[in-house]
């Protein structure tokens, strides 16, 4: 009779006495996660623990964690530009008062991460 990984397509290795499975890491698991995913999966484990359970054996945790962090990467490029837009910090401001422009630009990016983090990370 075989097991449930063998009938799903698993293999073993002979290893003295004992069957290991062979497994290894599928390539979403291989890709390093960013840092939006991590902050999200430290919220789940310590906040979510149901849905970080169901999602971690489904075998979903890695994808949902991948996706925040990419979802997080775009919209906080997408608002900084339209923040930046609309507080008129522009080229000129960087090539004439450069301190001025960073400290504008970091204002910008602290307040666009705060929302990000309210809206995705910590929902």
């Amino acid at each position: 009779m075989k097991s449930l990984f063998e009938q799903n397509g698993g293999t073993y290795t002979q290893c003295g006495d004992y069957l290991l499975p062979n497994m290894g890491l599928t390539e979403l698991e291989r890709k390093p996660l960013g840092k939006y995913g991590m902050m999200r999966r430290k919220y789940l484990e310590e906040s979510r623990q149901g849905l970080y359970t169901r999602l971690l054996l489904s075998g979903k945790l890695m994808e949902h964690l991948q996706e925040i962090d990419a979802t997080c990467s775009r919209r906080m490029e997408q608002m900084i530009r339209e923040m930046a837009v609309a507080e008129g910090v522009t080229e000129e401001l960087k090539a004439k008062e450069q301190m001025a422009w960073v400290r504008k630009m970091n204002s910008l990016h602290a307040a666009a991460e705060e929302i990000l983090l309210k809206e995705l990370v910590y929902a």
